[in-house]
């Protein structure tokens, strides 16, 4: 399940009133952009490391629960797309399977057969949160319908501890979201369908991790999907089966990982998942969630953690004070970008906390400050192929750069971020407000 985690742009609402927007005509908006079908990097963390991280993945749940054995599908693989997808569902779609068969080694392919084993729906977001409320899109065993699965609903029907081996299972995406909420979706949940269904906030790189920093599948993702379809498994495995033929296993496939370093990961604590949850979660109060989020990056703190975990609290609990308190915000993000510095694994996690710095910096008036954000944060957004993260810090940029007096570097700059704006956004309207939006951030000089 991908949860609601949607990009916040800094301290908006504490803003003057909103400018009107750059003329649309003069923009001339370029076609929509699209990413090829490249990794954004190869796993990079010890085998020893990764064989742990298999293992909660694959015989755990989200919810803590345990699986009592490995399951997978057995044999070619065939997917389906029903209902109205949208024009680039499809692209990304085949995009999505042409890594699938060439990084992980799964046959896999699509078809229009009603009797493939993966059926992807697009559901109206409405439809779909009535369902499942804090999610933008997830999947279900042995179904092959939302008609289905509402007949579904409440039976061991829907029950991955319950499968033998996988036959059938459904992805349910928005048929209204963005292109990038889509794709998104798509790596998710098919990658769930096919292999582990648990997700693991300490996971740096991964999108089997709640806290939707990676948009695609990762090289640790790939890596982890080659392992589940490995000769050497089967469905029906037991975890002690599983984790003894594991380091083998990831010998043969990432030699590269064979070497000392590996760190035995300390547990998530089930409070703090709760805590993280709730600061997350639409039906609470936004005095709830903040104090939700300061009891996540307390109880992190009490338990010594760093990286991810520690990084990741800061953020939500620095969005949730984002038009409440500006000076907690900025500290919490400045917290969580020192976090996640730790290591290059976490650039990607850098390049979204520089969006909410560059924002800070260009409010204060700073030009030079919010261009080394964006220019050191732009490289990473586009190498993990996030579109909407890449136009914004972009047009940061450009807003720097007029604050400067630069103003053809500036355009220049922000035409090249309206072909991924409209990728990431969906709409030339949904993209003029976010110009509109960062254009009211610096100090105005001057009457309109």
């Amino acid at each position: 399940m991908k949860a609601l985690l949607p990009i916040a742009l800094a301290l908006l609402g504490a803003c003057a009133t909103v400018p009107q927007g750059p003329d649309p005509i003069r923009l001339k908006f370029p076609a929509m952009r699209t990413f090829a079908a490249e990794s954004p990097g190869p796993a990079t963390r010890p085998n020893s490391e990764i064989a742990l991280d298999f293992v909660d993945l694959a015989f755990r749940m989200e919810s803590g629960r345990e699986l009592p054995r490995l399951t997978r599908f057995e044999g070619p693989i065939t997917v389906r797309v029903t209902g109205q997808p949208s024009p680039s569902l499809r692209v990304d779609l085949e995009t999505l399977l042409s890594r699938l068969r060439s990084e992980a080694g799964i046959d896999i392919t699509l078809t229009k057969s009603a009797t493939a084993n993966i059926t992807i729906e697009p559901v109206p977001t409405r439809t779909l949160q009535r369902v499942a409320p804090n999610a933008a899109c997830f999947v279900v065993p042995r179904v092959t319908s939302w008609t289905e699965l509402r007949r579904a609903r409440g039976t061991p029907t829907l029950d991955w501890a319950t499968l033998q081996t996988r036959e059938t299972a459904a992805i349910f995406l928005p048929s209204d979201g963005t292109p990038q909420e889509i794709r998104d979706c798509l790596h998710e949940e098919l990658a769930q369908a096919l292999g582990p269904l648990n997700d693991l906030y300490r996971l740096p790189d991964s999108v089997f991790n709640d806290d939707n920093i990676h948009a695609v599948l990762t090289g640790f993702d790939m890596l982890i999907l080659r392992a589940f379809y490995a000769p050497e498994l089967r469905s029906g495995m037991k975890e002690r089966e599983v984790a003894a033929r594991l380091p083998r296993i990831l010998a043969r496939i990432n030699p590269r990982g064979e070497r000392a370093g590996g760190r035995i990961p300390s547990s998530t604590s089930r409070q703090w998942i709760e805590a993280i949850e709730t600061s997350l979660s639409n039906r609470s109060t936004e005095a709830r969630r903040r104090q939700a989020a300061l009891q996540a990056v307390d109880i992190g703190r009490n338990l010594g953690w760093t990286g991810t975990r520690e990084g990741f609290a800061n953020y939500a609990y620095g969005r949730l004070q984002l038009g409440n308190d500006a000076s907690l915000a900025l500290g919490a993000f400045t917290t969580a970008g020192r976090a996640y510095r730790q290591t290059p694994i976490t650039r990607i996690h850098t390049a979204h906390i520089g969006v909410q710095l560059a924002a800070f910096a260009l409010i204060s008036g700073d030009a030079d400050a919010t261009i080394a954000i964006t220019k050191e944060a732009i490289p990473f957004a586009r190498s993990h192929q996030n579109a909407a993260l890449l136009s914004l810090l972009m047009m940061f940029q450009a807003e720097a750069l007029d604050l400067k007096g630069e103003t053809d570097a500036a355009m220049a700059v922000r035409l090249d971020s309206l072909g991924w704006a409209l990728y990431g956004f969906g709409s030339r309207e949904a993209v003029i407000d976010r110009l509109n939006e960062i254009a009211s951030l610096p100090p105005q000089t001057g009457t309109n």
